[in-house]
């Protein structure tokens, strides 16, 4: 049994809550629940990562296990914000379908956020890179249906600005792909996605979803401005899950704090941290 400590949490220091859809996290870890060797594994990663918003793929078959166990069963929805996914969707009217019976779920539940989902519209089922035109499909249609859609889309800048023009409420690109564990591929497309998106718009929630293989590139993603990181298999597939979702947790909070301090200049010769005249002077 780990005695992994989950109330030490670094301090926000005065840091404003995410806000997406309308819904308050107090986390800006956003962790999944497949591939976990057993409903309790999960849990107990769950509750180590701090989260408070957890995603579910809704469709029937990834509902029940095996074993005929319900993974709502082991779901608080009074303690996680449930964000219902439409994983393993090719088309744009598939998604969509999915995310009503989602909707229809949530409802049953009583849970706050019934109406959001976390869209995904895949290509193929080599890359589960997304379908761009897919994508952009089925985020009109939800968000005509009065859905807050948080979408996974890749890192093309131009995209991600067309799917917040079409009304989502957060744009989640990918770090790199679903499952691979590479972390952040492409930190410049990030940046750019980040400037559009938040062009005028600052509140506007930006979280990297996919890619992620360990700690660092949680910090690395939250150190590049993004306002949350979603993830899965890097905890679930860890050697050791719960200590990993306790890095996750400590390392979207450092590289939080980190974004907001904002970090030294970088220099290519070396500058004495200990200058000869005694003075203390912060770089301009």
């Amino acid at each position: 049994m780990h005695s992994v400590d989950t109330t030490a949490a670094i301090p926000a220091l005065d840091d404003a809550p995410l806000v997406v859809g309308g819904i308050t996290l107090a986390s800006r870890l956003v962790v999944g629940t497949g591939k976990y060797a057993t409903y309790a594994e999960m849990a107990r990663c769950l509750d180590v990562s701090g989260t408070d918003c957890v995603t579910v793929a809704v469709r029937r078959e990834r509902l029940v296990n095996a074993a005929g166990e319900n993974i709502l069963d082991h779901l608080d929805a009074a303690r996680y914000s449930l964000l219902p996914n439409t994983a393993g969707c090719y088309s744009a009217d598939d998604a969509v379908r999915v995310a009503r019976l989602g909707r229809e779920l949530l409802r049953d539940m009583g849970s706050a956020t019934s109406e959001w989902v976390k869209l995904e519209v895949l290509g193929d089922t080599k890359t589960l890179l997304p379908d761009p035109v897919g994508t952009l499909e089925a985020t009109e249609k939800l968000v005509a249906d009065g859905f807050s859609v948080l979408v996974y889309t890749s890192d093309d800048p131009v995209i991600a600005k067309r799917l917040k023009g079409l009304g989502a409420a957060s744009v989640m690109p990918a770090g790199s792909p679903i499952g691979s564990g590479q972390g952040v591929l492409n930190a410049n497309n990030l940046r750019i996605c980040l400037e559009y998106l938040k062009d005028g718009d600052p509140a506007y929630p930006v979280i990297v979803d996919a890619g992620v293989g360990t700690a660092s590139d949680v910090a690395f993603a939250m150190e590049l401005g993004a306002d949350g990181v979603l993830l899965n298999t890097a905890i679930a597939h860890a050697q050791d899950p719960v200590r990993m979702a306790a890095a996750m947790r400590a390392a979207c909070q450092a590289g939080r704090l980190a974004f907001l301090a904002g970090r030294m200049p970088r220099r290519l010769y070396a500058t004495a941290s200990s200058p000869d005249d005694g003075r203390i002077v912060r770089p301009t």
